[in-house]
């Protein structure tokens, strides 16, 4: 119910909203008002054709959205710089689980990262489950598809950004980088880590200290660590 608002609240496009059968609450009569306003198609539907159709709960609605409208990569940059001097940008290589997608993206809009940045092919796909995933956070934040990482991470060196890899094999830990500067930080993907043509472009290799007998974390979770680090420090520096 929440991610479908959401997306109704901040103008997405939609084919059509299924709502189950005698919904009742005030949730519910918020979003039908906003739909109804909207223009947006819908349709009420027994609740077996809504378990039928997602797998898991549902809430008793079921959008079908139109692709998620992607941004450029300069444009977003630029903006980005014009609001503040020291963005910082996620960088995705190859995660491909949509839910690790979606839980990142959470992460990352609640850190205040400026912008996402994925591969157009070899990453997970932005559909309902990411979108519910993330909690609607995948529609607030402006994210970037690109054709080879290594373009984006050229633009941003050349635009006065540090480029950190966080991967198990780096040479310091991630306390040890001052993320006070403008900075893209790279997550590889579940399986192999960072490409082997992208970690010789970044700045630093830096690491999660481990402390415990399992050898990484999931990287959902490794990217929330990493992200709050930099957000950690720049709350501590007041920038």
């Amino acid at each position: 119910m929440h991610p479908v608002t959401e997306a109704v609240l901040q103008g997405r496009k939609f084919e059509k909203i299924l709502f189950k059968k005698g919904l009742e609450g005030e949730q519910f009569r918020t979003l039908l008002s906003e739909v109804e306003q909207r223009g947006i198609p819908y349709q009420f539907v027994p609740g077996e054709k809504l378990a039928f159709l997602v797998k898991g709960a549902h809430q008793g609605v079921v959008a079908y959205m139109a692709q998620l409208d992607y941004v450029e990569l300069e444009p977003m940059v630029e903006k980005a710089l014009a609001s503040r001097s020291n963005p910082v940008f996620l960088m995705l290589d190859g995660v491909s689980d949509v839910r690790n997608f979606g839980a990142i993206a959470r992460s990352a809009e609640c850190a205040g990262i400026d912008g996402l940045i994925l591969p157009a092919k070899g990453g997970a796909a932005i559909n309902a489950d990411a979108v519910k995933t993330s909690a609607g956070a995948l529609l607030r934040i402006p994210t970037c598809k690109v054709t080879n990482l290594r373009i984006p991470v050229f633009y941003l060196k050349e635009a006065g950004f540090q480029i950190v890899a966080a991967t198990e094999k780096g040479e310091g830990d991630i306390y040890d980088i001052d993320f006070s500067a403008p900075t893209a930080i790279i997550m590889g993907s579940e399986g192999s880590g960072i490409s082997s043509g992208l970690l010789p472009l970044c700045d630093f290799r830096s690491r999660i200290p481990m402390v415990g007998q399992t050898g990484s974390l999931n990287v959902s979770v490794a990217a929330a660590v990493v992200m709050y680090e930099c957000v950690r420090q720049r709350i501590r520096k007041q920038i």
